[in-house]
């Protein structure tokens, strides 16, 4: 049995704390909300009062995961760990920060003999059941050392066929799990993950907005044809290449409400696909479909289109992102 501690617990801190407890790792967790703490309290973790006391509560050599949104909750967190923590102990950012400010933490948290691993964690609010995709940057003795924690987050290799020709590669990457590199890999991998998921995302909604506008009264009425978009999702699930979990999240979505009626259509972005677009201008990789995907995104906060409830839907599946309707 491992221990580890975990400060922040909203839709995915809480559930890998469940999901390390269901494994049987101890957890020390905090938040500054009381109840959230409660309630994973109320499943076997143990709570603390605040940083200080998580850190206190934890055997030598301690592991801290921060699970908080990036920018000022995480830089301070791990900044107040910086100080709190003790040569050898590991502080870990599962968030999505950007790649970049690992690089300088990690330099931080070095002249104090402490150890930082930064970690794109993929699952969102079905991680608990299914898994965590976790994509790691750091030195590669944290990540041995923490081995049987992300042995426990990660999907494992459930009924996905083995990839032929993978003999002698590290097995824990088809469990799930992979140690990227070093300082900033992990964030940079997940980063890229999420700009190729704006792109997918946008691919399914653009094709789904022309099938629903192909009985449209622009056209001529012999060229017109009524298309069931929510059985044509369901359809496309089973045995066709577009075959995915964001089309399965949006076959469900259609299957409730076939208008995807509750959705604005107005589609967030929570940085990552920006990052993406900046890193291929910085590196000169032609981008398109991600940049494109990013910009379409801009402008679904005035158009309002099928296409973009479709995007809305899916990122309500998957993360729990439900943009407000106007009005």
């Amino acid at each position: 049995m491992a221990e580890i501690g975990i400060v922040g617990l909203g839709r995915m801190g809480a559930n890998i704390a469940r999901r390390l407890m269901r494994a049987g790792h101890r957890c020390i967790v905090w938040d500054r909300d009381d109840a959230a703490i409660a309630a994973v309290v109320a499943g076997g973790a143990s709570g603390a009062a605040d940083l200080a006391g998580l850190v206190a509560a934890l055997a030598a050599p301690r592991a801290v995961w921060v699970m908080l949104p990036h920018g000022a909750p995480t830089e301070q967190a791990i900044a107040e760990l910086g100080d709190l923590l003790s040569p050898g102990d590991v502080a870990i950012d599962g968030g999505n920060t950007h790649w970049k400010d690992d690089i300088r933490r990690a330099a931080a948290l070095r002249a104090k003999g402490l150890h930082y691993l930064d970690i794109g964690t993929s699952g969102g609010v079905w991680g608990l059941e299914r898994g965590y995709c976790l994509m790691i940057g750091g030195e590669a003795e944290p990540v041995a050392r923490l081995a049987p924690i992300f042995a426990a987050l990660a999907p494992g290799r459930g009924g996905i066929p083995a990839t032929p020709r993978r003999e002698g590669r590290a097995p824990n990457v088809e469990e799930g799990w992979l140690h990227c590199g070093g300082h900033g890999a992990g964030h940079l991998v997940k980063m890229v993950h999420n700009g190729i998921e704006y792109g997918m995302m946008q691919a399914l909604a653009e094709g789904l907005d022309l099938l629903r506008a192909a009985d449209s009264k622009d056209l001529p009425e012999e060229h017109r044809i009524a298309v069931d978009i929510a059985d044509v999702a369901e359809v496309w699930r089973r045995g066709s290449v577009v075959t995915s979990w964001l089309l399965d999240l949006t076959a469900a979505a259609l299957a409730e409400d076939p208008a995807l009626a509750k959705y604005s259509g107005t589609v967030g972005d929570s940085g990552e696909g920006r990052w993406t677009v900046q890193q291929a201008v910085e590196t000169a990789v032609s981008a398109p479909v991600l940049t494109a995907a990013l910009f379409a995104r801009f402008a679904s906060r005035d158009e309002g289109r099928f296409a973009g409830k479709a995007l809305s839907a899916m990122r309500h599946g998957f993360g729990g992102h439900l943009e407000p309707k106007k009005g």
